[in-house]
């Protein structure tokens, strides 16, 4: 059994700079993060190890206990920070450059009267950052939400997306926005971060060649289900798991290739964990006696 990992996996360089910062010396047993600094079950452990408390959100602020506190990689509005410092909190920003790109760019376009549409999922914590400091705004899922733009005051539509959404779901999305009649103006910026498209790439093309994928991440990481939605798209069977303990022997029956991917928030270490566990996997198997024929 041939055992391949994705050209592009696991953690990018934003969740990297995010965890890297709150595992700093000085801020050990006095820093809480305010949602999950990145969705990965074992990062979170590793930094409550550390001493680092963690609070789900800005609704839990008289939770906190600290004076320090951290935004998270997703990014959050900038009420949220105020209210923060408003509380008498320091504040350190671990979000990811290319979600604030989306920040910024979002902001740009209602300055030049663009209605803003973001495509995403909306309860989730990045999304909810993306339009926390807007008055109005509309978040697109799938096709059926189209229908919300049909409410908005104007007929200029300015497009952005989560950072970790899926290329051809979003491309489709505003394809069929610009074919709407209640519609005359769209700009659009494709603000899926260059990380989540490499790894959607890379699963993409791996999926051609195997008949099993092996998926890792976080069961809440956007970027990680998008993964998986690939290979389902491929027709490719695929188990997400976030740790090798989850591997079950059965899956591998009768498998000759064996692809490997992780989401931009799995650690290198689960995703070594996992390839070694698949390996030892394969050579149980090849040391089986085969059945007679």
């Amino acid at each position: 059994m041939k055992v391949s990992l994705a050209s592009a996996l696991g953690t990018c360089f934003g969740v990297k700079d995010a965890i890297n910062l709150a595992m700093e010396p000085q801020f050990k047993s006095d820093l809480t993060i305010v949602g999950q600094l990145v969705h990965n079950r074992q990062v979170n452990e590793s930094l409550k190890r550390n001493g680092v408390d963690l609070v789900n959100g800005i609704d839990d602020l008289n939770k906190i206990k600290t004076k320090k506190v951290m935004i998270t990689a997703h990014g959050a509005a900038e009420k949220m920070k105020e209210a923060l410092v408003n509380a008498g909190h320091i504040v350190y920003d671990a979000s990811c450059p290319l979600v604030m790109r989306v920040h910024k760019t979002v902001k740009s376009m209602v300055e030049q009267n663009y209605f803003p549409v973001v495509i995403g999922q909306e309860e989730h914590v990045e999304v909810k950052g993306i339009v926390g400091d807007l008055d109005d705004y509309i978040v697109i899922n799938n096709e059926e939400d189209l229908e919300k733009l049909r409410a908005a005051p104007t007929k200029r539509f300015g497009i952005v997306s989560q950072t970790t959404q899926q290329m051809e779901k979003v491309e489709n999305l505003v394809r069929k926005i610009r074919e709407m009649d209640c519609v005359e103006d769209v700009a659009f910026v494709n603000t899926i971060c260059q990380p989540t498209r490499d790894r959607q790439i890379a699963v993409r093309d791996l999926a051609d060649q195997v008949d099993l994928m092996i998926v890792i991440g976080g069961y809440n990481s956007s970027n990680t289900k998008k993964l998986v939605q690939v290979c389902d798209e491929k027709n490719v069977e695929a188990h997400h798991i976030e740790a090798a303990t989850q591997l079950d022997r059965s899956w591998f029956t009768n498998k000759n290739h064996v692809g490997i991917t992780a989401g931009t928030s799995t650690p290198e270490y689960v995703i070594n964990e996992v390839h070694t566990a698949i390996l030892k996997i394969a050579q149980d198997m090849e040391e089986m006696p085969q059945a007679a024929h």
